[in-house]
């Protein structure tokens, strides 16, 4: 696999978490959304799982090391 998919796998877990748990907070904060929340919580969490690996793949190119220290030549 190439480093940009791994990347983009621990990255999407990540975002997975942080939209789970803002989406979760609000759901169950907001009165008229907690009265509906045994519907609107599996529908956020099949939302999260979709979104997640997009936003990843977009965010991982800039976590990449655009030159690797080793990789120059030096000269001697």
């Amino acid at each position: 696999m190439r480093t940009i998919t791994h990347i983009t796998i621990v990255v999407s877990m990540m975002v997975n978490a942080v939209i789970f748990g803002v989406g979760t907070i609000v759901i169950l904060t907001v009165p008229a959304l907690n009265d509906q929340a045994k519907y609107l919580l599996p529908v956020w969490t099949t939302f999260t799982f979709l979104v997640s690996p997009v936003v990843g793949r977009f965010l991982a190119p800039t976590l990449r090391l655009r030159e690797h220290p080793g990789d120059k030549p030096t000269l001697q």
